[in-house]
């Protein structure tokens, strides 16, 4: 059964954001919430970074909590988060993203009629302002609604109910939890009110993904949620298919050697026959609708160490 949206007359707000090696970036996300959301509990995950990070979050006063973890995978930073927020709502933020003046109104907003919120990332180039739209597939006879992971709020209670992130992927997450979040029901309100800002390339928290993890994720992610049926049978095919196709154009340019196209090929063939046997075995580990045996309650360790000034 879904969940019930919150009751917004008086939210307690989380906010989750994961960190690498991005201290400067993060300076201005956390002025931004300073001045747009001061009631917020904030909690940093960082790690491994190794430029001063650490010392920059532990001088100021607007953090909450401050995580280390050991391992670069964003999923497992965003849960171990996750398992030490304490709001009603929890929002996950990109470190390089800031957060605009309505960002937090949004948030109430959206959670008052769904489980999910998440709205538009404003990217500023030297052409100009980019900003992301809303995204919707459809996989049988179910309606998936993307989000981006680097701006996205839930209520405390879905992100229990589908024990947060998927940590064995590296890249995907948050298109395999809106997938889930499909399954059961939930839905994931688009507020366009929801505004981050970026000067920086930004893709939901990945910033490079190779070939091999590209296909073994989207295997992955299909075949763990729906299964090996035709509809995902084709939806892989088309993917490999359509980057075959861009690739080989790159050769016939000269943009890229024969060699380095078919060294790509190959990765994405081992990456999504890998996709497909590891799929099949969470799907087996986890015939719930939660489908996560890699989520928050899996482990207890991802902590090296922790901050807390609440």
């Amino acid at each position: 059964m879904p969940s019930l949206s919150l009751d917004t007359s008086n939210v307690d707000l989380s906010i989750v954001i994961p960190t690498l090696n991005g201290r400067e970036q993060l300076i201005d996300t956390l002025d931004a919430i300073a001045e747009h959301a001061p009631a917020a509990e904030v909690i940093v995950v960082n790690g491994p970074s190794a430029d001063g990070t650490s010392g920059m979050v532990q001088n100021r006063t607007d953090v909450d909590v401050l995580i280390e973890v050991s391992e670069r995978t964003l999923n497992v930073a965003r849960n171990a988060g996750i398992i030490e927020a304490t709001g009603e709502a929890i929002a996950v933020l990109q470190y390089d993203l800031t957060i605009e003046s309505t960002w937090v109104d949004a948030i109430i907003s959206g959670l008052s009629r769904a489980a999910v919120v998440t709205g538009p990332v404003h990217q500023m180039l030297a052409a100009g302002m980019t900003t992301t739209a809303c995204e919707q597939t459809n996989i049988g006879a179910q309606t998936v609604t993307y989000f981006n992971g680097g701006n996205v709020a839930f209520t405390a209670s879905t992100l229990e109910n589908i024990d947060g992130f998927d940590e064995y992927l590296k890249t995907g997450g948050a298109r395999d939890a809106a997938h889930r979040l499909a399954a059961a029901s939930e839905r994931v309100a688009w507020e366009p009110e929801m505004c981050v800002q970026t000067e920086y390339e930004t893709d939901g928290g990945i910033k490079q993904q190779d070939t091999d993890w590209k296909y073994r994720s989207l295997t992955y992610r299909l075949v763990k949620n729906y299964g090996i049926r035709p509809t995902v049978v084709r939806r892989i095919l088309t993917h490999i298919g359509a980057d075959a196709v861009d690739a080989a154009r790159d050769v016939l340019a000269d943009n890229r050697a024969l060699s380095t196209y078919l060294s790509v090929e190959r990765d994405a063939a081992t990456g999504a026959i890998a996709g497909v046997v590891t799929g099949l075995q969470a799907r087996f580990a986890d015939r719930s609708t939660t489908r996560n045996p890699h989520g928050c309650s899996a482990r207890a360790d991802r902590a090296v160490s922790r901050h807390d000034w609440r």
